[in-house]
């Protein structure tokens, strides 16, 4: 299967909580999204991996995701070395992506900045012919996605870019109320983490208010790149 978007996350929600809205309007305008989580979590003070597994599965859903899949890296120890550079590039040569969406450069989980980078390096290997893999006994292609972008997640990080996701920040806050073993819950017995507030959850909302605010819309995302974003002439700007 061909994907237009291939978006991964170091952990199941992450994807919703970075670019949920995004990936709801690609998909609503044609788009073939498919998101690829990188461990299951199992690390989280809330929750466990078998919870988090159905929960994503119930999140992809809802966003209309056309596939999902978790490579089960170590949660919080996996590294960006070989080892793992070719586990994704093996997705992202199943999948043959033309845009890749990753974690934020920065942030304050350590796994999202080394998830980050690890998609990243993996997104330019992939397109080596040298390196040679194999999944489901089957030799795979080199295949270089055309755009990697950043989504951006608890740091405030200055966008390269955004997205106006108006009309589509319900369906993102739906996608992450299926992790109701995540976020706020006012009858849990789970401990406290920052993620499990009420401000937090109200966050989700304004933080894309605000970016909307400053494109003169109702809602927006944000992303970082690593090269210069090109267009082919000022009237491509929104």
């Amino acid at each position: 299967m061909k994907l237009d978007i291939l978006a991964f996350g170091a952990h199941p929600d992450d994807v919703e909580l970075g670019c949920g809205a995004t990936v709801a309007k690609e998909i609503s305008l044609g788009k073939t999204v498919g998101i690829v989580d990188l461990t299951r979590g199992e690390l989280g003070t809330r929750g466990t991996a078998k919870i988090r597994d159905e929960e994503s599965a119930n999140a992809g859903e809802i966003l209309g995701v056309s596939v999902r899949e978790n490579l089960r890296f170590r949660d919080g120890f996996f590294i960006n070395d070989e080892k793992h550079q070719l586990e994704v590039i093996k997705m992202i040569r199943k999948y043959k992506p033309e845009i890749v969406l990753c974690n934020a450069v920065d942030d304050r989980h350590i796994d999202h900045g080394k998830g980050s980078k690890l998609v990243s390096d993996a997104c330019f290997l992939s397109g080596l012919r040298k390196i040679e893999t194999s999944l489901e006994g089957q030799e795979q292609e080199a295949w270089r996605p055309k755009l990697v972008y950043h989504y951006i997640q608890w740091k405030d990080l200055t966008p390269d870019f955004v997205v106006d996701v108006t009309g589509f920040i319900d369906k993102k806050v739906e996608s992450l109320m299926a992790y109701k073993s995540q976020f706020f819950d006012p009858n849990s017995n789970e401990p406290a983490t920052p993620i499990a507030t009420e401000t937090f959850r109200d966050s989700i909302v304004y933080r894309a208010q605000d970016l909307g605010r400053l494109i003169n819309s109702e809602h927006a995302e944000g992303f970082t790149v690593e090269r210069y974003l090109a267009v082919s002439s000022l009237g491509d700007l929104v």
